[in-house]
């Protein structure tokens, strides 16, 4: 069972690998990538040649120091000068494409990373997925593992493939030097051609076994250093984020016991790694350190006979050494090879989860249709919870150009799960969504998003400039109460906390005049606004986008002057949709859980 286990494991982690792989390889970048990995495949092959000629070079140069023979002896400095410099020509240059293959694959994998991150809301979506779905830390994923994945990817496989070339080099140079070793054993009479190059693989073969058996909890140790680190880092990007609120708690004392309680985890963990990563230590420590002697004491034998002279001994335990380090890739590279599986993992699990979600998204019982009439129909609506509950049944209205609604209810009932749905935001939703085109509708969400740059970035967003003259855009900031910030729009500062919540939905409506949407979604844009300010930025919006469409959320009774429905969620799957002009006792109602009748559209 634990064999099957181990080797379920090592398939998964071969096919995770490949298909992160392959998609870079068969990109649009594949040709310029392919080239960059064969000038290194080339260098690395000239890399194992020079080796091949030094240890030859070993046999020269011992054997003229043996024989005192000068002029030999300088000679050879002279090769070995030639061979180093070229040597050192290609190391240099093996390094430098590798870390240009290095950079682009990186490069060309975060921004595809990115767009499958960013595509459909799945950024959005993957917080609010199913636990068992859920991917921690995505940013952490993007920037550090794909950067890890990169660089072990690039290492390991060059290294093994230079590991094989050596092997195969000098495993003949070792069995045409080792020659035959004879011995009696009682009566018989035994010879072992090629003997060292039997001792070197029986020795790299008892050093995998080990390293392994010791090794193999370096994988799921590293997997969890790199979730508790990145869980430490983002609860301290969290208390930047959200210093100010901290500051007026005085909660300084629970954020730091919270910091203790992640970083404890980073430590235990560590531990742990140290203590794994001690035993392995001791083990290839050992192994490689015997491994520069071995070679002598299984040569000796030969040396001391007169079979071979000193530069031979000298020239056998380089190539026994270079096939026994090519052998021993397993056991040198086994923590880089853990932390690479480690990283693997979280990286095709993160893919795993965002193409969960595009299913879900794909095969959700949520019906859109965008269509070019000016008008948003919802028909048979049901949304509900991740846990199964029922907040809104069977909601059915109609708004065409010029209408308003406003959504109210108490809170929890599914107001603003409402406006999250009719943006495709939420998952848990059944029924059909006629919808106008996409790029005619905005969204104003409570707590409006500032982007890192200037004040003029943050009125701009998300459509980047837009033409508009520069006296129009102040005149507009004049008209949101923004004028005190028009000498300061280029200006590259935090906003989200310079500003206040009151001051950023006012940009947020600056925003709604830069770029006049046809359809206007407010989720409690206004309720950090005094009423008379909210009045006039409602009225601003009557006057100056008459033909738009309002869908406002607000627990405020002034909002209704500007609204001409009222849908009134209950929660439990009721709700109630009035004309606000007519009293409340000739408003149509609906109870989901007794009529299932199509609710009347009120015009």
């Amino acid at each position: 069972m634990i064999k099957r286990d181990f080797l379920k494991e090592k398939f998964n982690f071969l096919k995770n690998m490949g298909q992160l792989t392959k998609v870079y390889w068969r990109s649009e970048e594949k040709w310029r990538a392919r080239f960059l990995l064969a000038i290194i495949i080339l260098l690395n092959l000239g890399d194992v040649y020079i080796l091949v000629l030094l240890n030859e070079w070993n046999n020269t140069f011992y054997n003229a120091l043996q024989r005192y023979t000068k002029g030999v002896f300088f000679s050879a400095l002279g090769s070995f000068a030639l061979l180093a410099t070229i040597y050192i020509i290609i190391s240099v240059y093996e390094q430098y494409f590798q870390q240009m293959l290095e950079i682009r694959w990186r490069s060309w994998m975060t921004e595809h990373s990115l767009q499958k991150w960013l595509g459909k809301q799945s950024y959005y979506r993957l917080q609010i997925a199913n636990s068992d779905n859920k991917t921690d830390n995505p940013d952490q994923r993007i920037s550090e593992d794909v950067r890890l994945f990169v660089s072990s990817s690039l290492n390991l496989a060059l290294g093994f493939l230079k590991a094989a070339v050596t092997l195969g080099s000098f495993i003949i140079i070792l069995w045409r030097l080792s020659g035959t070793l004879s011995f009696r054993l009682g009566q018989y009479h035994m010879m072992i051609p090629g003997y060292m190059v039997g001792a070197s693989i029986i020795y790299a073969a008892l050093g995998t076994w080990f390293t392994s058996k010791i090794g193999r909890p370096l994988v799921k140790l590293n997997f969890e250093q790199q979730r508790y680190e990145a869980d430490f880092r983002f609860s301290l990007v969290r208390l930047r984020e959200n210093s100010e609120s901290v500051a007026f708690y005085r909660g300084e004392e629970q954020e730091k016991t919270n910091f203790s309680n992640n970083f404890k985890k980073v430590f235990i963990n560590f531990r742990k790694l140290m203590q794994r990563q001690k035993k392995l230590t001791w083990f290839t420590s050992g192994y490689s350190q015997f491994a520069i002697i071995a070679p002598f004491l299984i040569g000796a034998p030969r040396y001391f006979s007169r079979q071979i002279q000193l530069g031979g001994l000298i020239q056998i335990a380089s190539a026994f050494g270079r096939v026994q380090d090519s052998l021993s890739f397993f056991v040198n590279s086994y923590s880089s090879l853990a932390e690479w599986q480690a990283v693997t993992e979280r990286l095709a699990g993160f893919n795993r989860n965002i193409e969960l979600i595009h299913n879900q998204r794909e095969n959700s019982a949520l019906c859109f249709k965008e269509s070019q009439l000016p008008s948003l129909a919802v028909m048979n609506l049901q949304i509900g919870l991740p846990n199964q509950t029922r907040l809104i049944d069977n909601l059915q209205f109609e708004l065409k150009r010029g209408d308003s609604l406003l959504i109210t209810g108490a809170s929890g009932t599914g107001k603003s799960t409402l406006i999250r749905t009719l943006a495709g935001l939420w998952p848990f939703a059944e029924g059909r969504i006629n919808i106008p085109p996409r790029p005619q509708m905005l969204f104003l969400p409570q707590k409006p998003y500032l982007p890192l740059g200037t004040l003029r970035d943050a009125l701009f967003y998300p459509s980047g400039a837009v033409g508009i003259s520069e006296g129009k855009l102040k005149e507009i900031m004049t008209q949101c109460k923004l004028g005190d910030f028009t000498d300061r729009l280029d200006k590259t500062d935090s906003w989200s906390h310079i500003l206040s919540l009151g001051e950023q939905q006012r940009v947020a409506f600056a925003r709604v005049l830069i770029q006049r949407p046809k359809w206007l979604f407010l989720d409690e844009a206004t309720s950090a606004l005094d009423e008379p300010t909210e009045g006039q930025m409602y009225r601003m919006l009557h006057e100056q986008l008459p033909d738009s469409v309002l869908i406002s959320v607000g627990h405020r009774q002034t909002l209704v002057n500007y609204h001409r429905l009222n849908l009134y969620i209950a929660g439990m799957g009721q709700w109630t949709l009035r004309n606000t002009a007519i009293s409340q006792n000739r408003a149509r109602r609906y109870d989901g859980n007794r009529d299932k009748k199509l609710a009347d559209f009120l015009v």
